[in-house]
C-alpha cells in the first residue's frame, strides 16, 4: 500500500485528497460543510487512515455535487493505494452503536463496485444536510474504490446518530479488509486478480 494524493477539477468541485491506508488517522478535511467534515474526520479516526481532503465547490447551488465527487475522488484514492490487492485481508465487517442507533457495515474490495444502504432515515435533514447524500457519497466510493459495500441500520431514530454509526462502521471494515493477511501471498481471489 502506498500514499497517494488525487485531484479532480471541474466547473462544479475542486477536489484534492491525501491518503496513507497505513497511517494512524492524522489529516485535516475541508469541504464547507460542516457536517459532512464531521463524518470524514470520524472515517478517518476510527479507519486509522491519514486522510487529507480539500474540497472547494458550488455550495451556493446545493451540498450534492461536493459530497459525491470527493466521494469520487476518495474512493479513486483508495483504489490507487491499494494497488493490486496483494496480501490484504479483503473483507471487512462492522457493527457499531451509537446510542440508540445501531448500524452496521460489510465490504469486499474484490475490485465489483455495488452500494446497499438500507436506512430509515433517508429523507430526513441534518439542519441544512440531506441524509439522502450519505447515499450519494458511498455510491461514487464504491464506484471509483471498486469496492462492494452494504450499510444496514438495525436501529435509531435520530438521524446524527445513524450517519455516525454508518461512517464509523464503514471506518472499522474498511480498517479490516486493507489489513494485511499474513497467510495470503498473492491476490485474495480464485481469479488471479482483482
Amino acid at each position: 500500500m502506498s500514499k497517494v494524493k488525487v485531484e479532480r477539477n471541474t466547473a462544479e468541485t475542486e477536489i484534492v485528497v491525501s491518503l496513507n491506508l497505513a497511517g494512524s488517522g492524522k489529516g485535516e478535511i475541508n469541504t464547507g460543510i460542516g457536517f459532512f467534515d464531521h463524518m470524514l474526520e470520524l472515517f478517518r479516526k476510527h479507519s486509522l487512515v491519514d486522510l487529507s481532503i480539500s474540497a472547494k465547490g458550488d455550495l451556493d447551488v446545493d451540498y450534492h455535487h461536493t459530497v459525491e465527487d470527493t466521494g469520487l475522488v476518495l474512493g479513486k484514492a483508495i483504489d490507487r493505494a491499494l494497488g493490486e490487492r496483494c496480501g490484504i485481508t479483503r473483507y471487512g465487517f462492522a457493527s457499531i452503536p451509537m446510542d440508540e442507533a445501531l448500524c452496521e457495515a460489510s465490504i469486499d474490495l474484490g475490485g465489483r463496485p455495488f452500494l446497499t444502504m438500507q436506512c430509515s432515515a433517508k429523507h430526513e435533514k441534518i439542519r441544512d444536510f440531506e441524509v439522502k447524500l450519505v447515499e450519494e457519497f458511498f455510491r461514487a466510493l464504491s464506484v471509483e474504490g471498486r469496492m462492494n459495500i452494504h450499510l444496514r441500520q438495525i436501529a435509531g431514530d435520530e438521524p446524527h446518530h445513524i450517519c455516525e454509526g454508518f461512517f464509523k462502521a464503514f471506518a472499522r471494515a474498511l480498517r479490516q479488509a486493507v489489513s494485511p493477511d499474513p497467510r495470503e501471498s498473492g491476490v485474495p481471489s480464485s481469479k488471479g486478480v482483482i
